[in-house]
């Protein structure tokens, strides 16, 4: 017999809350060819926790690298940078600090913290000779214009358009089932020219439009 499903097991917890026993229930599902024996260990579990689904708890295999242990050093090592800009650790250094593997590591920090990845941003490093120019230039830059020529003024840009543009293998994917030597070749291959025809496109926006 197959091993039940959470359905199952649901089914099963219904049928009995309803006063029906394990020959009962078995009569009820025959094409589920439920053997007597796992119906009543679930019936018994139902009777004793109340519940066909749940684990008794302390069950299973116990915790061996995900201990409050590690899990507070993990907690300390990566979060202990939030006011030191550019000294956090990845993961694989922290794996290596506490002797557990990345992947436990990943796991704490997701889990057992509830603690985010987020990618880090390239930004321009502005010192204080950096701030003060911009200052400066901003002030000039008032002086400059009044609200009567920012009027006049044109905001412009421009956008090259390829008629064949390039392709991101990372993004455009095919699916298909079998291999991928069953595929159509077509489906797979995107031709395209060397040099590909193209249209400059430009705009120019100010304040009446």
């Amino acid at each position: 017999m197959a091993k039940l499903s959470y359905a199952d097991k649901m089914r099963i917890q219904t049928l009995h809350e309803q006063g029906l026993g394990a020959k009962a229930i078995r009569a009820v599902y025959p094409m589920k060819n439920w053997s007597l024996s796992t119906l009543n260990g679930i019936c018994r579990r139902i009777n004793t926790r109340g519940s066909a689904v749940e684990r008794k708890r302390g069950s299973g295999r116990p915790k061996s690298a995900r201990t409050e242990d590690n899990i507070a050093k993990v907690q300390e090592l990566l979060c202990s940078q939030e006011d030191r800009p550019g000294s956090s650790k990845s993961t694989r250094q922290v794996a290596a600090h506490v002797g557990i593997s990345e992947r436990t590591v990943r796991r704490i920090a997701k889990v057992d913290l509830n603690l985010k990845a987020f990618k880090r941003e390239p930004a321009q490093i502005i010192n204080e000779a950096t701030k003060n120019k911009r200052l400066m230039r901003s002030q000039l830059l008032l002086q400059r214009m009044s609200v009567k020529k920012t009027k006049i003024v044109f905001f412009t840009d421009e956008k090259l358009f390829y008629i064949d543009p390039p392709v991101n293998s990372q993004n455009d994917r095919v699916w298909s089932t079998g291999r991928k030597h069953d595929v159509d070749p077509r489906r797979l291959l995107v031709e395209r020219a060397k040099f590909s025809p193209s249209v400059m496109v430009s705009a120019g926006v100010c304040f009446g439009g």
